[in-house]
């Protein structure tokens, strides 16, 4: 193995690891600013009761997702010291100010932990708001380097190469900030309320058909389903960015080697870059065109219109995005059939065919955030910064990078582990709460 492709095997593995739980800090806030509000409006303790839990377990995400992210910050400087040449001085302030919205962040998560029985209620809550705004913030910050690292802007290259006339704040609101930025808060929102909703469906499956988890679902399977429509909108709008600035991205995304009008949207399917066809695939006439120009007749860029030796992987693109796209659009699905049954047959809601669909919503919204993040980097390549600087003339010299690898991929799995094991032990004794209350009740009522 390559000291290149050793580098690009833990950044990636680690992003991936880290976006699992930075996805928490931007939606869980969120769902205790509904709960808590719920509880103060209507005075019924279960919604105290899920704020309390939710922010115990919001606490050990954010506690992983720090480790993972101060381990990325490290890796940028270490593995890719080129990269960081080169782009510092333009994205280096959304960097060290999503560092001020994490510390925000902590010093509220902190007082809301801690300000249970300590504060008055409406301070309490008032802890939440900075909370979530300060999730919304680092977000955008640390998008914004990211869609500069598709669109380039901010800058100028003079005829030696070297970088003059940077403007950061042309850089943080380059072409493709604010789909991207969208795109990936809403998918953070609609994963947190599918996950939320999936441990409570399962918890119901088990027998628990109490208020407490019933409105865990609720709550969860909401937020869900409202953001989801949005979601795929904001869908729609990167794939006109990605025509507009990225045609090579989009044409690999499809599968789609040969300029075509009138191009239809390829699902499934394997592209073949020796045939230059993808076999397989399930063709929408009409649709690619409609999507990447609203208009049915317009001619889209294939990949041949390109240099070969700036392809992106198509197999790897293509079926990341065609997992996205589909796998997203079905998690539709549990937010219309709960708005009918609601209406209609509200029993529905606790049969276990739906329990067990929303248990399954869980993982499926987060293989779709993957999925989402490896189309999004993976068509970008092979350039660290598009069109500008390859990742090959990103990375560090240094070599030994492999034996790091493993040990990172350790130290991941272990995160894991405990994350999972602190988390089950908190569901249990909870349970066991609810059970000892409840064993109260009945003995009183004797």
């Amino acid at each position: 193995m390559t000291e290149l492709m050793a580098a690009r095997m833990q950044m990636g593995s680690s992003l991936a690891f880290h976006i699992i739980f930075a996805v928490f800090g931007i939606g869980m806030p969120l769902l205790l600013l509904i709960a808590e509000g719920l509880w103060m409006r209507t005075g019924n303790d279960a919604y105290r009761q899920l704020a309390r839990t939710w922010s115990k377990a919001f606490a050990v995400t954010f506690a992983i997702g720090a480790v993972s992210g101060t381990m990325l910050a490290f890796m940028l400087g270490l593995l890719w010291p080129r990269f960081m040449e080169f782009a510092g001085g333009i994205i280096g302030m959304p960097f060290s100010l999503e560092g001020f919205a994490f510390f925000i962040e902590a010093i509220f998560l902190a007082l809301y932990l801690y300000g249970w029985d300590r504060l008055s209620r409406r301070a309490h809550f008032a802890c939440v708001i900075p909370l979530a705004l300060s999730g919304f913030l680092g977000t955008f910050f640390i998008i914004s380097a990211n869609s500069w690292m598709q669109t380039p802007a901010g800058f100028t290259l003079n005829e030696a190469g070297r970088i003059t006339d940077v403007d950061p704040i042309a850089a943080m609101f380059n072409p493709s900030f604010f789909p991207h930025y969208f795109h990936m808060l809403f998918a953070a929102l609609v994963c947190v309320g599918f996950a939320v909703a999936a441990v409570y469906a399962a918890g119901m499956l088990k027998g628990r058909r109490d208020e407490y988890h019933r409105k865990g679902l609720a709550i969860g399977l909401v937020v869900a389903a409202v953001f989801m429509p949005i979601q795929i909108f904001t869908g729609q709008q990167m794939a006109v960015q990605v025509t507009q600035n990225q045609p090579l991205k989009l044409a690999a995304m499809e599968g789609l080697f040969k300029t075509t009008k009138s191009a239809p949207l390829t699902l499934f399917g394997i592209p073949n870059v020796d045939t230059m066809e993808t076999e397989g695939g399930i063709e929408i006439p009409y649709l690619l065109s409609i999507l990447a120009y609203n208009n049915p007749d317009a001619t889209v860029q294939g990949m041949e219109a390109f240099p070969r030796e700036n392809w992106p992987n198509p197999v790897i693109v293509h079926l990341a995005y065609d997992t996205m796209i589909t796998l997203g659009s079905a998690l539709m699905l549990p937010g219309l059939f709960a708005l009918f049954a609601w209406r209609r047959r509200p029993q529905w809601l606790q049969h276990r065919l739906f329990l067990l669909g929303m248990v399954a919503t869980g993982p499926a919204a987060f293989v779709v955030l993957e999925a989402g993040w490896i189309t999004t980097e993976s068509g970008r390549q092979p350039w660290a910064i598009y069109n500008i600087l390859k990742v090959e003339d990103s990375v560090t010299s240094a070599t030994g990078i492999l034996p790091w690898f493993i040990t990172f991929s350790v130290v991941y799995v272990l995160l894991s582990v405990f994350g999972v094991l602190i988390l089950l032990r908190m569901a249990e004794r909870r349970r066991q709460r609810l059970v000892a209350a409840e064993v109260a009740v009945v003995s009183g009522d004797d």
